[in-house]
Parts: structure tokens; C-alpha cells; sequence
């Protein structure tokens, strides 16, 4: 079709077979023929200017092409006419269309069933699923996994971390109560507090006493006599505590006053944020008040005893005690104690659940501290002479007795060893007498073997456990003896046949077990024999983990 402003040449219209035929739209509206020739009276309104004055009359004035017929798209209006007629609707009867009806509701409820079948189905599969889950058993975490939080082993409120010492100024029984602390690791979050007590002239012979109550003597008999002589001769000569550690002075400073109600209100108010308190003490002025502690702060403080209290064993959580203190127990030794003692002084009960036995006394010797002392002291003990006897002298007690006779003794033993010792090195206790001291000074203070320690430099006796090769120590030292044994090496003692009651049945039950010989002068120092060490505080801390476990506590990592 040809449009306003367009024309087609003659040449170029397209006929028969190549004419696109019109769409029916078109062919209505009279404006071309089938071949696309105009037709008549369907001139342009273009061509003549008259053509305007006729066209309310002409076909194509009124008619209007729509859209579809420019497409090539037939309008509704045809496509109606050259639909298919429908299908008329049957009228069905009433009884019909109840069948019918009927059948659509059987066929929705035979659906509806099939949907609740598949439901039931799908449930009863998801609740087997997981029945047979939960008969699965996953492996549980291990409770002590290294490197895990404390607070998710047990809460916050079950892990001990802290320690309280409680001593009485006595070297000895203070370093048993550092050692078990140290073994347990705490070494380094524990504090010292100690018992004092009024010391010189009568206090000695008052010192039985409980703490408590000789203070109070003491105070008032200062009241009374005042600074008059007889007060003078009272007190006597005054002597100090001398307190040490690992060799060290502790420092009167970092000591603190033992108030039992001040120790079991700081564990109480503390308990939440700190945990338990372990409260560890030794000697007879602790027993007071180590067992008042545990009656005032039974939850919140687990009280150790070293040594036997002599009282009733179920005032403390854990005691520890030597086995020759449950020596007066046995017939001999009820046989050296007078019959109106024994309630005093020996063990009211055998031993319990809770009572801890060992060969000798609890130290700080280890194999940590061994390997520290020989580095210390490596540049002065490592060039002596081969063997190194080192000779540990004490002082006289009451089950132990001796003088100058004994020093004699142990001079003409070392005379003879001399020959077989490449070098000795004697070291003095504060409790060893002059004569005693004066005599070995007197024979050995010049001998190029031997060095005797004045007292003056930083105190040896570390080293000497770690570099010695044998040791000679006197009967009376209980802890210099236990921790000699500790070591593995050769031990010989001096005076043991001086000893009586409870001290000579612990040198006898070393001897029996083959780690201790007596010192005769006889030996060879450069032999040695071998025995099993004494652990007696890793034991003991052992046996202290256990009953913090079987409490529900457990000790920090």
C-alpha cells in the first residue's frame, strides 16, 4: 500500500502470485482491489481540490480504519465472525447433577485422605530418625583437657589457688609447710603468717601452754611487776625468730600476725572471687589456730596439719605426720613414758582416713631446686676434688643428746675418711653449741681438704645437696637427714645411738630399708650404694590432691 507522501512506480507493484494480499479490513473499506489497483471513487482526497465539498457523502468520509486493519490483524469483531460457533451447554437433570456433585466429593475426600496418609508417613519417619539418634552415644570431652579454662572444669568456685602458711618461727617445722606448698604449686601465690609467743627466761618452761592463754600470763605479769628486775629475770635473755627460706631470709616485713578470725573472714568474703583457701600449718603453736580456722570457715578452707597435733585428728581435713610419731602407740614406747603423760603427749587414736604417714620430714628439696642450686653454685662446687663429703653438724635435743664427746667422735671418723675424700665441706646449724664448733674448728680449720662454712656468706646448703657426693649429718636433725635421703646419694649418721623414744625408731627404720649407714670411719667415701629416694612430699601432695578431689575441688594448673 502506497501511504501519504509515498508513491511506487508501475514497474515495481507486485502482481499474481508475488501480491501481498490486502487484510479484509482493508478489502472492506473499498479503497484498493485485490490486485492493489485504487478503486473507484476511492480517489485521493489530494487530487482534486473538490474532492472536499463531497466527502460527508463518500464511504470514506465516515469510515474509520482501525489500528488492526493497518497490522494486518483482524479485529475482535471478525475474529468473531470467523470463529467456530460453541458448543451449546446441556441442560442436565436435577438427579445428574447430584451424581455429579457426589462424585467431586468422594473424589476431594479420597485426595484429602491420600494428603493426611502422606503426612501420618513423613511423621512417623522424622520421629524414628530421631529415636534412632538419641541411641547414639557421642564420645564425651575428656575433664581435664590441658590448656582448658579452669571456670569450665568445675565453676569458678572449686579451684584452689592460693595458700596460707601458718608457722611458729621454728625453721624446721616452716620449711615443711613451704615444701608442701611448693609441691602443690603454689609456691608463688601463698603467704606467711606466723604464731608468736613471749620467748626467754620462764616463757620456756610456759611455752606447754596454749597460745592464747600464755599471753595473757605474760601481760599480766608485765602489769604487775612492771620494768622491775624480777620482770627482768623473767624474761631472760631475749631470742629472736630467724626466719629463712630456701636459705634466704624471709624478712620480718613480709610476715604477718596469725589472727585465726581474720584468716577465716578473708577466706569467707574472698571465696566467691578467689576460691578455696588451702591453709597449711606446722608445729605445736599452729594447732590452736589451724583447727579454729577450719570451725569458723568449714566451706571455704581446706586445713592441712603437719606433724601430729596430739588432739583429735578430725579437727583438720588432712594431717601429716611422720610414722615415728605414732611410735608411743607401740608397747616400748609406752614403756618410756611416765603413766600420768601418756594422755598428753602420745596419740589419742591409730591412724584414719585422713592421716597421711611418711618415712621423714616434708623439704623443699626437689629436682627443680637441685637443678637451680647446681647452677648457682656451679662456679665454686663444680672444680673441688672428687669425692665431695659434705659434714652437716646440728645441735643436741631432748631425745638427742650429746656434747663435746660426739664431736670428738665424729673428728677421729674424718681423720680416717680423709684419705679416700677428695674434699669436705662442714657446714654448723644455729643450734650447734661452741664447744662443739670449737672442736672442729680447732682440728680442721687449717686443713687444705677441708672448708668449714663461717655462717657469714650466703648459706651453701642448697649446693651441697645438689653437688655432694656423700654426706655425714648428726642423729639430731630430723629434716637435714630427710632431705640428704631425698637425693639418692650415700648418707651416713653420726649419734644415732645417742637417740631414744620416737627419734630412734625413725633412724631405725632407715637403716632397715638400706638409706642410711652409721659413720664409723671405716667407710671408703668414694663407694656408694644405691636406694630408692624418699618422696615423701611429692607423696604427700599426692594425697592432698586426692582428698581436694574427693571434696570436689581441685588444685590450679
Amino acid at each position: 500500500p502506497t501511504f501519504r507522501g509515498q508513491s511506487r512506480k508501475p514497474d515495481q507493484r507486485r502482481t499474481g502470485a508475488q501480491a501481498r494480499p490486502f487484510p479484509p479490513a482493508l478489502q472492506s473499506a473499498s479503497l484498493y482491489n485485490n490486485n492493489g489497483t485504487r478503486a473507484r471513487g476511492g480517489e485521493d482526497k489530494s487530487a482534486s481540490p473538490s474532492s472536499s465539498s463531497s466527502s460527508s457523502s463518500s464511504p470514506l468520509s465516515t469510515r474509520v480504519i482501525s489500528p488492526q486493519a493497518l497490522t494486518g490483524k483482524p479485529s475482535r469483531s471478525a475474529e468473531a465472525g470467523l470463529r467456530a460457533p460453541r458448543p451449546r451447554r446441556l441442560l442436565l437433570s436435577p438427579a445428574t447433577d447430584r451424581r455429579r456433585g457426589a462424585l467431586i466429593e468422594e473424589r476431594g475426600d479420597r485426595l484429602l485422605s491420600q494428603s493426611i496418609l502422606a503426612d501420618v508417613v513423613v511423621l512417623v519417619l522424622v520421629i524414628s530418625v530421631v529415636a534412632w539418634m538419641r541411641t547414639i552415644r557421642l564420645p564425651e570431652p575428656p575433664s581435664g583437657t590441658p590448656g582448658m579454662p579452669e571456670i569450665f572444669e568445675g565453676g569458678a568456685y572449686s579451684v584452689v589457688r592460693r595458700a596460707v602458711v601458718i608457722g611458729n618461727g621454728c625453721a624446721g617445722a616452716e620449711n615443711q609447710s613451704i615444701g608442701l606448698v611448693r609441691a602443690l604449686g603454689l609456691a608463688d601465690n601463698h603467704a606467711l603468717y606466723r604464731v608468736t609467743r613471749p620467748r626467754g627466761g620462764v616463757n620456756e618452761l610456759l611455752r606447754w601452754l596454749p597460745v592464747s592463754f600464755h599471753k595473757k600470763l605474760y601481760y599480766a605479769l608485765r602489769r604487775i611487776f612492771g620494768d622491775s628486775q624480777f620482770m627482768m629475770l623473767l624474761q631472760g635473755k631475749k631470742v629472736g625468730p630467724l626466719p629463712y627460706q630456701n636459705g634466704r631470709s624471709i624478712g620480718l616485713s613480709s610476715i604477718l600476725e596469725a589472727d585465726a578470725r581474720q584468716i577465716a573472714a578473708m577466706a569467707r568474703e574472698t571465696f566467691e572471687k578467689e576460691g578455696p583457701l588451702l591453709v597449711v600449718a606446722s608445729g605445736w603453736d599452729t594447732i590452736s589456730i589451724a583447727s579454729s580456722i577450719r570451725h569458723m570457715a568449714p566451706q571455704n578452707v581446706f586445713v592441712v596439719q603437719i606433724q601430729h597435733p596430739r588432739t583429735h585428728l578430725d579437727r583438720f581435713d588432712l594431717v601429716i605426720t611422720p610414722q615415728h610419731d605414732y611410735y608411743p602407740l607401740t608397747p616400748s614406747g609406752q614403756q618410756e613414758i611416765p603413766k600420768f603423760l601418756r594422755r598428753w603427749i602420745t596419740p589419742r587414736e591409730p591412724p584414719g582416713n585422713n592421716v597421711v604417714l611418711t618415712a621423714g620430714a616434708l623439704h623443699q628439696v626437689d629436682s627443680a631446686a637441685l637443678r637451680a642450686a647446681a647452677l648457682t653454685w656451679h662456679n665454686e662446687l663444680a672444680p673441688l676434688s672428687r669425692p665431695l663429703l659434705v659434714i652437716n653438724i646440728g645441735g643436741p635435743t631432748c631425745h638427742c643428746r650429746y656434747g663435746a664427746d660426739l664431736a670428738k667422735q665424729l673428728a677421729d671418723a674424718l681423720h680416717s675418711v680423709l684419705a679416700s675424700c677428695g674434699s669436705v665441706r662442714i657446714s654448723f646449724s644455729r643450734r650447734t653449741p661452741e664447744k662443739v664448733s670449737h672442736i672442729i674448728l680447732r682440728q680442721f680449720g687449717d686443713h687444705p681438704k677441708v672448708y668449714i662454712w663461717d655462717g657469714e656468706d650466703p648459706n651453701p646448703h642448697m649446693g651441697h645437696l645438689a653437688w655432694a657426693d656423700a654426706f655425714v649429718i648428726t642423729a639430731d636433725s630430723i629434716s637435714m637427714i630427710s632431705e640428704a635421703c631425698s637425693t639418692g646419694k650415700p648418707v651416713y649418721v653420726i649419734g644415732a645411738e645417742r637417740c631414744k623414744w620416737k627419734f630412734s625408731a625413725f633412724h631405725r627404720a632407715l637403716r632397715e630399708r638400706g638409706i642410711v649407714r652409721p659413720f664409723t670411719g671405716k667407710e671408703d667415701i668414694s663407694d656408694s650404694w644405691c636406694y630408692p629416694p624418699l618422696n615423701d612430699t611429692g607423696d604427700a601432695a599426692s594425697r592432698v590432691r586426692q582428698a581436694l578431689a574427693e571434696r570436689g575441688w581441685t588444685l590450679r594448673r
